[in-house]
């Protein structure tokens, strides 16, 4: 069956928030092991790179969030396959 556009917004956006919620329980779990690795005079800049995280511009993010829930974010169908062909990732069908 094929889902309308809104209902596949909603599949995305509920993704987004499910994935969020699990970078957020690493994210806490890797700080507390840093912390304990740094208390311990150890910590390596690998440890410290780990413990920080990636870069994350959450003004960037929040927008992205507003223009999909919005319907206005510009989705390239041509360009997403022509990315997962050349990643060789497998494509849902």
């Amino acid at each position: 069956m094929i889902k309308s556009v809104g209902q596949n917004i909603s599949a995305a956006i509920e993704a987004a928030r499910l994935k969020e919620g699990g970078k957020t329980m690493r994210a806490s779990s890797v700080g507390s092991a840093a912390t304990s690795a740094s208390s311990a005079g150890s910590a390596s800049p690998a440890a410290r790179m780990a413990a920080e995280g990636a870069p994350i511009d959450m003004d960037r993010v929040a927008a992205i969030k507003a223009a999909i829930a919005s319907g206005n974010y510009p989705v390239d169908p041509a360009a997403i396959a022509d990315r997962m062909l050349a990643l060789d990732l497998p494509t849902a069908g």
